[in-house]
């Protein structure tokens, strides 16, 4: 069907963003071939990372990333990649993840329909702590924690718990009507890509229904709440910078 002229669930205001799936474009970076990069995140919106969709077209294709201050996190959310740094080669399917450290060439070669979210930022160094290792794994290897003891809402934490990194990323399971305990606030930004199911998220002042396929920007600050909502458990991928004074 096709959608009413000028309507969109996109909004993009001063601390935070949802960006939906009909809005999409794409980008052609330099370099890149038959891999299609669409940018829902950027430092150009008041962000401090960007996160991008990268979808792989008829016979797969290779997007790359040059050596600089950049570090990179992905999920793949279908398919599969071969990534390939300075020092490192996996093969990630579904569900896979990957951390890379800045100042890596990073290539990653996809096959057909392959899709993956990336976060990007820039690296924080700290004197006297060393740059952190790359990590990869898959998701059926995290555990799924409850959160301030709700089973109903369940986290995963991806990325070690340790001061060398500076960001963190994990996925947030919730039962038809559960929710975060509160309104929270705080420092962290957040980069997030709704996985599964729907439900309503505050932003600021401001209630939005989501579902599978929505991006979502908050800055620092932002009150920010969710509930799942619906006959199915919604989850979600989220970025957050972390371990890091202000």
């Amino acid at each position: 069907m096709t959608p009413l002229f000028g309507n969109t669930r996109t909004r993009v205001a001063l601390r935070h963003a949802l960006i939906t799936p009909d809005g999409h474009v794409p980008s052609a970076f330099p370099g890149w071939e038959g891999a299609t990069a669409y940018v829902l995140i950027s430092p150009a919106m008041g962000a401090e990372l960007s996160q991008m969709l990268v979808v792989y077209e008829a016979e797969g294709g290779t997007a790359w990333f040059p050596a600089d201050e950049h570090e990179h996190v992905l999920y793949v959310e279908a398919g599969d990649v071969r990534a390939v740094w300075d020092d490192g080669d996996v093969t990630l399917a579904d569900g896979g993840f990957l951390f890379v450290p800045s100042e890596n060439v990073l290539a990653l070669h996809g096959t057909e329909g392959t899709r993956l979210t990336i976060f990007r930022k820039m690296f924080e160094p700290v004197d006297n702590i060393e740059a952190p290792p790359a990590i990869h794994g898959h998701i059926s290897d995290i555990p799924a924690e409850p959160f301030q003891g709700n089973d109903k809402a369940l986290l995963q934490t991806l990325i070690p718990i340790d001061s060398r990194y500076d960001l963190a990323m994990n996925i947030f399971t919730y039962q038809p009507g559960a929710t975060l305990p509160f309104v929270e606030t705080h420092v962290m930004e957040h980069g997030m890509l709704m996985l599964s199911g729907q439900g309503v998220y505050r932003l600021d002042d401001q209630y939005y229904p989501v579902k599978a396929g929505d991006a979502i920007w908050m800055a620092p600050y932002c009150p920010q709440w969710f509930v799942a909502m619906g006959d199915e458990p919604a989850s979600y991928l989220y970025y957050k910078d972390v371990h890091r004074l202000p």
